[in-house]
């Protein structure tokens, strides 16, 4: 009975973990502190508006280096709107593809 619930707790802690994220407006941070927040704690979600169609918020999950990513995904640089300027460099996680032998 004991060793259950300590399974069962350990679990818990881990998904609890797994949800712990960050979420940021990073139009309302300069870059400086987006990276800086990134850095500090591995993972961030950055939540904007669509600048193509107004009101449409658009968010991602940034890393600080491709270990927060999962298998399977590579760190690319990617950018994000900030208070200071339009084009801030971060990290977000795509999915590894490999091209066929010979296709190009």
């Amino acid at each position: 009975m004991k060793r259950a619930f300590l399974v069962a707790l350990s679990l818990s802690l881990f998904s609890a973990e797994a949800l712990a994220i960050s979420r940021y407006n990073s139009r309302s941070m300069s870059c400086g502190n987006i990276q800086a927040a990134i850095q500090r704690e591995g993972a961030a979600i950055l939540r904007y508006s669509s600048t193509r169609t107004p009101g449409l918020p658009l968010y991602d999950r940034y890393v600080a280096d491709g270990t927060y990513c999962g298998y399977g995904e590579s760190a690319e640089t990617s950018s994000v709107p900030a208070s200071d300027t339009p084009t801030c460099l971060v990290l977000v996680c795509k999915e590894i593809t490999y091209s066929e032998p010979g296709s190009g």
